[in-house]
């Protein structure tokens, strides 16, 4: 195991933070009275949710064979992606690290916390050079290489994955959101072997539960008590919860999800190729297209008023538009408009 001393990666402030604990999760004090919160009396949802989600957690480490204190859960992964760039990344001095083009938001959340963001060219594949990657963290001090495995936008996987967190001395930070519809490993199996090591998973994909917001983080126990320390002492709310604890009681969603989008993924790429301004459509490992095209302005606005909003992703990837699976009468209105423009 490659061993790390996350005190010299954690900002100091942090590592002397004292998290908030309710007194009910932390004495797990339950009773008939409760005047403790200044909480209404009425209500369907009048108590404050478990600020420890110990029954969601219970349920994912049993499915993702890891310990409870492996798990953090987030308002989405956007609010994990934030926490941990506030705790591993001193503001205004810090630098993160993300393939280009990638998921907006890791820039995002490093900019408002005002840390630089160095960005590493993937090649006309799509995909990370190692010497480019090997040269940028010699010559510069980085404290989180952010992941994304499916990528987002381009689709593909990252080959090789362990080859990058073998040769980074900070934070790794995989985010998986695409990883049901690609068929791989995920790194959650890797977490043993790697103690810098951060896997991001969300339930917004293929779970189909993008309104709750429910994103998760595994880790070391030592990197999630970190997070839990920083988070928001409610930030998971009762109705999230709930919908999710539901959802993971049911053993063949998530499998008929998977199955229908990687059916419906199958037919959209046979029906793209009779398109005549689709110039190539990218190899795809999650539920969405990269199709670059002719025209790309007139494909995207006819598009538009046909009522299809699609991602267009000019000038990160010119000529370009990511275009995710829908459903199969959805599917087959977007490829009527299209071969309509496209005539």
């Amino acid at each position: 195991m490659k061993e790390f001393n996350l005190n010299t990666l954690v900002r100091k402030n942090i590592l002397s933070l004292q998290p908030y604990i309710s007194f009910r999760d932390h004495n797990e004090f339950n009773a008939p009275v409760m005047l403790d919160a200044n909480e209404c009396p009425f209500g369907e949802f009048n108590r404050y949710p478990d600020s420890t989600q110990k029954k969601l957690k219970k349920k994912l480490a049993e499915l993702k064979d890891v310990s409870s204190n492996q798990i953090a859960l987030g308002n989405g992964s956007d609010e994990l992606i934030d926490l941990i760039i506030k705790i591993f990344c001193e503001p205004k001095k810090d630098a993160i690290l993300m393939m280009n083009p990638s998921f907006a938001m890791y820039a995002f959340y490093a900019a408002v916390n005002e840390n630089e963001v160095l960005k590493l060219d993937l090649d006309e594949n799509f995909e990370m050079v190692k010497d480019d990657f090997l040269k940028i963290t010699k010559e510069r001090e980085i404290k989180i290489f952010f992941l994304c495995s499916p990528n987002n936008p381009t689709g593909n996987s990252v080959e090789d994955i362990e080859f990058f967190i073998q040769n980074f001395d900070g934070i790794v930070v995989i985010d998986e959101a695409y990883i049901e519809f690609s068929g791989n490993k995920s790194g959650i199996e890797l977490l043993n072997k790697y103690s810098n090591l951060i896997v991001l998973q969300t339930f917004s994909k293929a779970w189909g539960t993008a309104g709750a917001r429910v994103g998760t983080a595994y880790a070391s126990e030592e990197i999630i008590r970190l997070i839990n320390t920083v988070k928001a002492p409610y930030n998971v709310n009762a109705l999230s919860q709930e919908v999710i604890l539901n959802l993971l009681d049911d053993k063949n969603k998530l499998k008929e999800n998977v199955d229908s989008i990687l059916k419906e993924r199958a037919w959209l790429e046979e029906q793209f190729k009779a398109i005549e301004c689709i110039v190539k459509v990218f190899p795809t490992d999650a539920n969405f297209f990269l199709i670059k095209m002719k025209n790309v302005e007139e494909v995207y606005n006819g598009m538009l008023e046909k009522e299809i909003l699609t991602s267009k992703r000019a000038p990160a990837i010119p000529d370009c538009i990511r275009i995710n699976i829908g459903t199969r009468e959805e599917n087959e209105k977007l490829i009527n408009v299209l071969k309509a423009i496209a005539s």
